[in-house]
């Protein structure tokens, strides 16, 4: 299946010269939402995670699902200020701006393996952050995760010291 007959991109969202890559398409088609997660549950379902760990927003979704089907937990990483508990924070920048994220200090513990996931990868600036949040309580990182990938934006970059893997990509669309 070509997921990315399934991706609506929208240009010049949210700023002028930003072509959106929007999954809410993806996920509203039942074929296509269940093939992208049963590709990553596949590639996840040996490893003896501990822990799903999913960005704000559209990596709840992706990473819900997986975290359910692999019987292991779901970790939320937030915008800041949406955490009731204790939190960790890290700084990030996007093509289109700059924010924090947070997660709970205890939402990780040193050893558990873990697996970040989002819908998408682009200037890698929310991936960096969640991985250095991670990083930070000690867990071991198996690898970040990902239904698309844009390339020319080189968001890998961002995320130093963590494979990436992605389904799918848009190179020079």
């Amino acid at each position: 299946m070509d997921l990315k007959q399934n991706i609506r991109s929208i240009p010049n969202w949210p700023i002028k010269g930003v072509i959106f890559r929007d999954l809410t398409t993806l996920m509203q088609d039942p074929n296509a939402f269940r093939y992208s997660c049963d590709i990553l549950y596949d590639r996840y379902k040996d490893k003896n995670l501990d822990k799903m760990v999913g960005i704000d927003a559209r990596g709840f979704v992706f990473g819900g699902v997986l975290a359910y089907r692999l019987g292991i937990g779901f970790v939320p990483v937030r915008k800041k200020g949406k955490l009731p508990h204790k939190t960790i924070e890290q700084s990030y920048s996007l093509e289109y701006g700059e924010g924090i994220l947070e997660m709970h200090e205890d939402a990780v513990t040193p050893g558990e393996k873990v697996v970040i996931v989002d819908d998408l990868i682009a200037t890698g600036g929310t991936a960096g952050a969640t991985v250095k949040l991670v990083k930070q309580l000690g867990a071991d990182l198996l690898e970040c995760a990902f239904v698309v990938e844009l390339p020319d934006l080189k968001g890998r970059e961002q995320i130093l010291g963590c494979p990436v893997f992605s389904i799918t990509e848009f190179e020079g669309e």
